[in-house]
Formats: structure tokens, sequence, C-alpha cells
């Protein structure tokens, strides 16, 4: 018998067992480090039939949240509604849901009854986050309180009153971006052949990519002969670019497209696609704390690429195409020989 989506399960038990049937639901649905999905199940009980069974789950679906609606908090309500939703949605969407929620850590143990609009206001000032990303959090407050609302949790949606648009352009709060300086870039090259990881840091440095669109990029969009690759995905319309590989970094990138059969261009050390949090935990803060920049965040590559290139006297319009900063026009822009070399030739020069 197929159920609805959400619904639950129902299905029999191996082996020789009195009440062989069972019941149950999805508590929550998560990425793994290895970028597979890991589910969570409640067992709501053991039965004698499946007709029992089916009983318990429909009794369940009835009356899913016979709850203390005063002391349900903010976390159990994420975990409820991702219970149900998440089978429903695509896995981009739960990771951007997933990433709005790890914003939201201050209110995990807070009773949503007790929410009010500073709570969520606060959440929006305080998390250093641009105008994209808080769009994706004011729609995850705007879900959970309709779903609170639907299950006569709440009176109010003070989801529907925060204010983002104060942050169209600008940060709230905004994580302070210093480049690398000459130094630091000096150390960084002088370690490179210690650990593999290491040069990670240079290639980011010397490509001006934001950390998210290496760690996605896969190897048929790496063309090591013509020194460039595509970044196909990007958070911006303008980040959708062919980005030059400097020739003091092609041995990284030929180093890592050799490496393994990963169809990521860099991996994992058992050779799988790296998750941002498992890069930025086990290996970004690390390293960079070895080698004396703990300061630095992966976003601080970025902003050196820029700076190496406006000291290199590059054109405005030369490093946007680079970085894919606003005024490069178009989202899929078709590139001419002549002006892939323009690029080649600006970031050989830093």
């Amino acid at each position: 018998m197929k159920l609805p989506n959400g619904y639950g399960s129902v299905y029999k038990l191996s082996g020789n067992r009195r009440k062989p049937w069972t019941a149950r639901i999805t508590v929550s649905r998560e990425e793994n480090a290895d970028g597979k999905m890991h589910w969570k199940y409640q067992y709501l009980g053991y039965y004698k039939t499946q007709s029992e069974a089916l009983t318990a789950l429909a009794h369940y679906n009835e009356t899913p949240y016979d709850i203390d609606i005063n002391k349900i908090t903010f976390a159990e309500i994420f975990q409820r509604w991702s219970a149900e939703h998440y089978p429903k949605i695509s896995k981009s969407n739960i990771q951007g849901y997933n990433a709005a929620y790890r914003l939201c850590e201050p209110l995990y143990a807070l009773h949503f009854n007790d929410l009010r609009k500073s709570h969520l206001q606060g959440i929006v000032d305080n998390c250093g986050k641009n105008y994209p990303t808080l769009k994706k959090l004011r729609v995850l407050f705007s879900v959970l309180y309709k779903f609170a609302l639907e299950n006569d949790i709440v009176l109010k949606d003070y989801s529907q009153y925060i204010d983002i648009n104060q942050y169209k352009d600008r940060n709230p709060n905004k994580y302070d971006r210093r480049p690398f300086s000459k130094e630091e870039i000096d150390i960084v090259w002088r370690w490179k052949d210690t650990n593999e990881y290491i040069v990670i840091i240079l290639m980011l440095i010397y490509s001006g990519v934001r950390i998210g669109e290496l760690l996605d990029l896969k190897k048929e969009n790496v063309n090591l002969k013509e020194r460039w690759f595509d970044v196909i995905a990007s958070k911006t319309e303008y980040g959708v670019r062919k980005v030059p590989i400097a020739k003091k970094i092609l041995p990284f990138f030929e180093f890592w497209y050799n490496r393994n059969n990963c169809e990521y261009l860099l991996s994992t050390p058992d050779a799988k696609h790296f998750m941002y949090r498992n890069y930025y935990d086990s290996y970004w803060k690390p390293l960079i704390e070895q080698l004396g920049l703990k300061d630095h965040r992966p976003h601080d590559t970025r902003h050196t690429c820029i700076s190496l290139l406006t000291a290199a006297g590059t054109d405005d319009r030369i490093i946007k195409k680079i970085v894919g900063h606003k005024g490069q026009s178009v989202t899929e822009t078709v590139y001419t020989h002549f002006e892939i070399q323009q690029l080649i030739d600006a970031i050989d020069l830093i």
C-alpha cells in the first residue's frame, strides 16, 4: 500500500516475532559530510497485524502534535516541519533551509510560543550574511510560522514583520574582509609542499573564486591545456563565468585533477566531494592556525586576488570578469579566444 509523502510508513520486520509490524515517521533528513542523505526515524510502536500498524499511523497523523504548545522549542518545530516537508523538496532546497537554520542557533532552545519579532530580527541583524542569504532566512521563518499556525502552536506570525530590505546593498555586521599581505602569501608558498591541502589556499588566492565554487568544481569543467575552468553555478548570476588558471598555480590544478577518480577537482582523502563545513572545520581552520594566519577566512582569498589584480594595473572590467562581480553583463557569457587570453594574461601578472 502506497502512503502519501510525509505520512509515514508501515512495514513488516524480518524474523519470527510476536508483533512483526511497525509504523514509523521521519524525524529529520540531514546531509552527511560525504554528501549522502541520512534519515532519522521515530517508531510509533510494534503490532500484530498490518491493520493495527496502519491504524496507529493514521491516529498519529490525525493528532501528530500532542504536545504542550508552551514548551515546544524552535529546534523541535524545525525538526517536525523538516520531517514532513524534506521528502517533498529538492536536495538544493534542503541545503538552503539547513544553512538558514544554522544561523538560528540562538533560538534553538527557546519556546516557539515565546518568540517575538525582536528575536527574529536579532538573528537577521547579527548573522553577518548578505541579502540573498537573508531572503532564505526569512523564508525559513515564514514556513515555520505557517507550520506552527496550522497546528495551533502559535496565534500570530511574527515572521511577516522582520525587515531585511535595509540590507539590500550591504551586509549586516559584515565580517571584516582583509586581503592576505605579501608576507602572509609568502608564508603559504613556503609551506605548500608540507601538506597537499595548503595549495588550495593558493588556488583560491590566484583565481579569486568563492570557496563554494572551487569545492563544487568538477573535472569535466576544467581545461588544463587552455588554462581555464567554468563556474557553472554561483550564488549570483554574474558568478557564472570562465576563470583563468594562473601559470604559477597550474601545477596544483594538475595535481588535483590527476589525484584520484573523484568527479570533483578537490576531494577528501577518501576521494569524496568536499562539503564546505567539512573543509572549513577540518582543513582550512587547522592549516591557517598552523601557518600563523588564524584571523583569515576563506573569503579573504577572493579579496586578495582583487587586490593583487588592482595593484598589477588590471582594468576593472577584466577584474569583474575574473571574479564574477556585477558588471560583466549576462549570466551565460560567450567568451571569444581573445577574451579568454586577456583573462589569462591578467591573472599571470599577479
